[in-house]
């Protein structure tokens, strides 16, 4: 693949997970989140050419969040330093992993410093709370979605070259 369609792609990549994120914005941020774009973070687990687009979607998407500048970097640091690993990983479901822990512990914490969190509501369930949004959004609906996309020929001859 060419470099303009390899920038092509990942900024369209980087256009739909910002799309989904801002779309579903009561669900995207906060500390109880699923944020549905992160589905998309298993694309980095057929190939790291994929990691520009969703790291620039997070950024983008992170745009709109309520905690301005420090989401915009430590959302999208957390969700870089999930996706970074995934292609070496053998398996879909432990890809599936590396998002759900790195974005429960960075975005928990950051949560947990920058909202107005109930003081019944400790670091730790924040980032349980958020890690579980993840789950649902990355090793549930992720691996659905990327089964599906593996089995249409089109879409894998895309998703590997």
């Amino acid at each position: 693949m060419n470099s303009q369609a390899w920038l092509l792609r990942n900024a369209l990549l980087a256009a739909i997970y910002a799309a989904l994120t801002l779309g579903l914005a009561p669900f995207s941020y906060g500390p109880v989140q699923v944020r549905v774009s992160e589905c998309l973070t298993l694309l980095a687990f057929c190939n790291r050419k994929w990691i520009p687009g969703l790291t620039a979607g997070c950024f983008l998407a992170n745009l709109g969040s309520p905690f301005g500048l420090p989401d915009m970097v430590l959302g999208t640091l957390a969700t870089f330093l999930g996706i970074w690993p995934m292609h070496r990983l053998k398996s879909p479901l432990l890809a599936s992993l590396c998002p759900v822990i790195s974005n429960g512990v960075v975005i928990g914490a950051e949560l947990d410093v920058l909202a107005a969190l109930p003081p019944d509501l400790s670091l730790g369930a924040a980032m349980i709370y958020i890690g579980a949004g993840e789950f649902l959004s990355v090793t549930v609906l992720g691996t659905l979605l990327l089964k599906m996309i593996l089995k249409n020929e089109t879409c894998r001859k895309i998703l590997m070259e």
